[in-house]
């Protein structure tokens, strides 16, 4: 299978997706504010459609280079979970999220994302 995700590139904020061994993996690296809001909106919607449709079980977010996110884009990831959670329990998927444990808008942030899907979503550091 071909994974159909348009990378984001350029600007402020990148985002980077790639499938390999059945898990669907994307590399984000910038900063995430009101400049690259549409851009993360676009590309998060599309991750979770080829997640769904290649029926993935886990797909693995890395935020280590991710300097800043936004409340604005904060808030795309908190519907992204909504839209999973929505999911038949047979066709959701499961969210790691590899942290920067020295920025601590993520410390803070990401702890509150995973109590909003607890089943679904892992951070790690």
């Amino acid at each position: 299978m071909t994974l159909e995700l348009l990378n984001v590139s350029g600007g402020v904020m990148s985002a980077e997706g790639s499938l390999r061994d059945n898990t669907l993996s994307v590399l984000f690296a910038g900063t995430a504010d009101s400049l690259s809001r549409s851009e993360l909106e676009t590309f998060v919607k599309q991750l979770h459609s080829e997640a769904v449709r290649l029926a993935v079980p886990t797909v693995a977010i890395d935020l280590r280079e991710l300097e800043f996110m936004n409340s604005s884009c904060f808030k795309v990831f908190v519907s992204w979970l909504a839209q999973l959670r929505d999911l038949e329990t047979s066709k959701q998927y499961r969210i790691k999220i590899r942290s920067n444990p020295s920025l601590l808008w993520q410390r803070r942030s990401l702890a509150a994302l995973s109590c909003f899907a607890v089943d679904l979503v892992t951070i790690e550091t």
